[in-house]
């Protein structure tokens, strides 16, 4: 059966979260189509629209003549309070898919997390970013067991998704994402002396990394590859020897072949 392939046609691609770290990572991961950077407010650097997903009406006017929306906007805090969360995080994910429907998309990239089923992993309930020694593999269909309210939000903005893919008939990829560092900022990770446990934030840090050249890639993937079904779900992590999020299922249907490992990139 052949692998999965990118659309041929250009596409025009909106990125919400565009000043963010995933958003600033990506803008350049589309050669071949046309990429409008959505912000909460005017970046020097960035020339896009500015946009608050928590304005329905505006962020359906942002979208207007776009066929992609990757949504990465919203609180990235694993140790945000629920308050802090819930409005940029579910309610501006109701209306990323409520703009998608009146702009006529074809499809919509959900930033997920690993928030969203790490629990049984961690190490320390209150330490969502540690992980144990024999933490357990998961798979995208392992049911979703978040460790905080960010994770929390992440579960419910993903079945939001699977709602409107299974309603209106609209292509929607949640993308599990792991920890977006540079080897240099991956390498502070292993001897900060803030982390609690120190060990087991390491540990966590190496099984989430997802470098910059993996992230672009994977996203690239999951807006213009052709889906063999939908909703969608994958994990986007590379392929480092302390993962426990599965890459099985991204490496299928979207042809992701991630070419970073933690190790490696610590061991140079």
């Amino acid at each position: 059966m052949p692998g999965p392939v990118h659309t041929a046609r250009m596409v025009n691609i909106a990125v919400t979260g565009a000043a963010g770290n995933v958003g600033r990572t990506i803008l350049d991961a589309f050669p071949n189509h046309e990429v409008t950077p959505l912000t909460y407010e005017a970046e020097d650097d960035i020339d896009g629209i500015v946009c608050d997903v928590t304005d329905r009406e505006a962020f359906a006017d942002a979208l207007a003549g776009q066929d992609v929306l990757i949504h990465l906007a919203g609180n990235p805090s694993p140790y945000a309070d629920w308050d802090e969360l819930h409005e940029p995080n579910i309610e501006g994910t109701y209306n990323a898919y409520e703009a998608a429907l009146a702009n006529d998309l074809d499809r919509v990239v959900y930033a997920s997390s690993n928030h969203a089923v790490n629990m049984d992993d961690v190490d320390e309930p209150d330490e969502p970013e540690t992980m144990t020694a024999d933490a357990p593999t998961i798979h995208p269909d392992t049911p979703p067991r978040p460790d905080s309210y960010y994770g929390v939000t992440k579960v419910a903005a993903e079945a939001l998704g699977n709602y409107y893919a299974d309603r209106h008939g609209l292509e929607v990829v949640n993308v599990r994402i792991g920890w977006l560092m540079t080897a240099a900022e991956l390498a502070d990770t292993q001897t900060d002396p803030d982390a609690t446990p120190p060990e087991d934030a390491a540990r966590f840090a190496r099984a989430m990394w997802l470098s910059p050249r993996d992230c672009r890639d994977v996203l690239r993937r999951a807006a213009t590859t052709d889906l063999p079904e939908t909703p969608l779900t994958v994990h986007a992590v590379s392929r480092n020897d302390d993962r426990y999020l599965s890459l099985t299922h991204t490496q299928r249907v979207l042809g992701y072949r991630p070419r970073d490992n933690a190790t490696e990139a610590l061991d140079r």
